[in-house]
């Protein structure tokens, strides 16, 4: 909320012009967040037509990531501490990464061209990552590693032999049988011991501590701009220019383009397409990943930390056209923008300043909306009216995601 700044002959002029940047620089850094974890959800979308819902469970994995590192950066003294951020973004990238790559390889692989089913497949997938990351202890680490290497080593060990094709039905559900035996009698074996059942994170929130050259901000009238969002800023832009050579310089990336184009075609020159999708997956959790590191710089981390950013970044695709780049680029700044300078009660500040009477009617209503939940309500609306008259978003999307 904005206080007004008066002076004998009303509202400070300075002040305003102040308040307005500042809105403006705030809204470009949740804007900013939103890019990020949206460039992700607009490629898989874009290249699959998978609806993920567990995308912010992904950027929440990026934060706790993020506070593991700082965790481990802590003891070595303060200079580690300062640049821990840069070993959190690559960790966070791989970490939100293997996860969905597992996902993909474990579910959505199986639902491709069934919508309604990935939207509740992945539904469920981001319950089972919050309640986890709730969970998460030594003993339930262990038990899930053990799991896994019982179980696919078990599976890659016989599939090199002659004979695993005959018996591969009976023997996957053989050894899911075995392994989970095994390791929910290791677990409850586990459990026993405090120091094994005592959970990491818990549902409680968690704090991240900037690193110090990121505390304060760069003097600018009579305000400051905080180096964290500033960082956030130059963080997305690195990622833009990324994703953008990554699609159009690289070998992988004229692949995906060409998939989302026309899967059949591409399948028919040769393109693996299964390995398409599993990178298509893989690259965009991890920048969600990437957006959670940048979500601890704005506040606290809880298991339900994706939850507030996921609407607003389906929004941002919506708006922007499924799949787009540049339309999506558009669509996070104007939505962040928007929001914050609402909510935070810039409007009335400026209509109040002209003290023309007509306009009083207009500044009761914007005063209204003086709140981040009010200001979404509102951003809803004009997104609603936006979509009807442009159902497809800013940039209609092309190829194979127009024909869904």
């Amino acid at each position: 909320m904005i206080v007004l700044a008066q002076t004998g002959d009303g509202i400070d002029p300075m002040f305003i012009f102040n308040s307005v940047l500042q809105g403006v620089f705030n809204g470009v850094s949740i804007g900013s967040v939103l890019l990020m974890a949206a460039l992700g959800l607009a490629i898989v979308f874009g290249l699959m037509g998978v609806i993920n819902l567990a995308h912010g469970e992904l950027m929440m994995l990026g934060a706790y990531s993020t506070f593991v590192v700082q965790n481990v950066f802590k003891p070595l003294g303060e200079g580690w501490s300062s640049v821990y951020i840069f070993v959190a973004l690559p960790v966070a990238f791989i970490v939100s990464a293997l996860v969905g790559l597992a996902i993909e390889r474990g579910v959505i692989r199986f639902l491709y061209g069934r919508p309604l089913e990935t939207l509740l497949a992945t539904w469920g997938v981001s319950l089972i990552l919050r309640q986890f990351v709730r969970s998460v202890n030594w003993s339930l680490a262990v038990g899930l590693t053990v799991f896994c290497g019982l179980f696919f080593g078990a599976w890659v060990v016989l599939s090199r032999q002659g004979f695993w094709p005959r018996i591969k039905q009976w023997a996957i559900g053989v050894f899911l049988v075995l392994s989970g035996a095994i390791t929910i009698a290791l677990f409850l074996l586990l459990n026993r011991y405090d120091n094994l059942s005592k959970p990491w994170f818990s549902a409680r929130n968690v704090d991240v501590t900037a690193p110090a050259w990121l505390r304060g901000g760069l003097p600018l009238g009579n305000f400051q701009l905080p180096y964290a969002r500033i960082f956030i800023i130059v963080l997305t832009i690195v990622c833009v220019v990324g994703v953008f050579l990554f699609l159009n310089r690289s070998r992988w990336g004229l692949r995906i383009r060409a998939v989302t184009q026309n899967r059949s075609m591409s399948a028919c020159l040769g393109i693996p397409t299964n390995q398409v999708d599993a990178l298509t997956f893989a690259i965009g959790s991890g920048l969600a990943g990437i957006a959670g590191v940048a979500i601890t710089l704005l506040g606290s981390v809880g298991p339900n930390t994706g939850q507030n950013y996921i609407v607003d970044t389906f929004m941002v695709v919506v708006v922007g056209g499924v799949g787009n780049l540049f339309g999506s680029i558009i669509a996070a700044l104007v939505i962040g923008v928007v929001t914050y300078i609402v909510g935070s009660g810039t409007i009335p500040l400026l209509l109040g300043s002209l003290q023309s009477p007509v306009l009083q009617p207009l500044i009761d209503i914007t005063s209204f909306f003086e709140s981040t939940s009010m200001a979404k309500v509102l951003v809803f609306a004009l997104i609603i009216a936006f979509l009807q008259f442009r159902p497809s978003g800013i940039f209609a999307p092309k190829g194979r995601t127009a024909e869904l």
